[in-house]
């Protein structure tokens, strides 16, 4: 069980890569929020279903909730969907390159609420890792602008730079609220406290999501029934990622788990590289060399 986090996790960093390529097509017919929308409300029936079979395998009782657990699931949901949004206007307001890459703070932040919030402290070295990768993260994310550390300084003045650093945090406030979800339930079986949280999770998310598109975009709703088969494929891919991110950060802290998820960054590249022919820049390839030295510290300390 104490190494199981580490397939898990890369699954769920090559589900995301996949998911993120899927929506992009599908963007081009959803509005960003009806493409958001789309990963819960498909995803809802495959989490409802992965519970109730993997409760029936195991043999055990289906976990039983709490106050603290409704409570860490309303931040971590509500975290996750002011992120999206914030990292949209971030990106709609400045420099893509840049907004992504302030938003990439997250793992740090991570690592921070963990220690405040859930008394989860990072190793000295554990810090360093985290530290390095994301560095990786920021070079991968700026490699294709012609002057990438003057753009990200005169991004700190730039109302995006805020719109992206909050966007990092309401994410990293998410993955704290999840992990915390699945710990207050008390489960003996890690798993089903995992997917039990997804589950509710994914259905508290899509009924936010259902009201706010009714209330302010209500064409979308009709939107995503029309394209409903690539908004499915967005769906499935949504919910194997969410299931491994989920279970894996019942398993291990979740700031470790997010540090050795930036590979998702070389598997998007990969995937660019594959689809579309784009070759990889000397900056991405020192960003990847980077994110692979702070995820070899962080396996080594685990």
């Amino acid at each position: 069980m104490s190494w199981a986090w580490i397939p898990i996790t890369l699954s769920a960093a090559l589900f995301q890569a996949l998911r993120t390529a899927l929506q992009r097509r599908l963007k081009s017919q959803l509005s960003t929020n009806g493409a958001t929308f789309t990963r819960f409300l498909f995803g809802l029936p495959l989490a409802a279903i992965y519970l109730v079979a993997l409760r029936a395998a195991l043999d055990e009782t289906m976990p039983t909730p709490n106050p603290e657990f409704w409570a860490w699931l309303a931040i971590g949901g509500l975290a996750q969907i002011l992120a999206t949004s914030a990292l949209i206007l971030s990106l709609s307001l400045g420099n893509f390159a840049v907004g992504t890459a302030y938003s990439k703070t997250e793992v740090i932040q991570v690592a921070v609420f963990e220690a405040l919030f859930l008394g989860l402290a990072v190793s000295i070295a554990g810090a360093g890792a985290i530290a390095v990768a994301s560095i990786g993260v920021m070079l991968m994310s700026l490699a294709r602008l012609d002057r990438p550390l003057a753009a990200l300084r005169q991004g700190l003045t730039q109302p995006a730079t805020l719109y992206g650093l909050g966007s990092g945090a309401l994410f990293a406030i998410a993955a704290v609220g999840f992990r915390g979800a699945s710990l207050s339930l008390g489960h003996p079986q890690l798993f089903l406290a995992a997917a039990f949280t997804l589950a509710f999770a994914n259905l508290f998310q899509t009924l936010v999501m259902a009201a706010w598109l009714s209330w302010r975009e209500p064409g979308q709703i009709a939107l995503v029934r029309r394209h409903w088969r690539p908004a499915a494929q967005v769906g499935v891919l949504s919910f194997l990622g969410s299931g491994c991110w989920f279970t894996a950060m019942a398993i291990q802290q979740a700031a470790y788990v997010r540090t050795l998820g930036l590979v998702e960054l070389v598997f998007s590249l990969a995937i660019s590289f594959l689809a579309f022919r784009e070759r990889p820049r000397r900056a991405e390839i020192a960003g990847m060399a980077l994110i692979a030295v702070g995820v070899a510290v962080v396996l080594n300390q685990r």
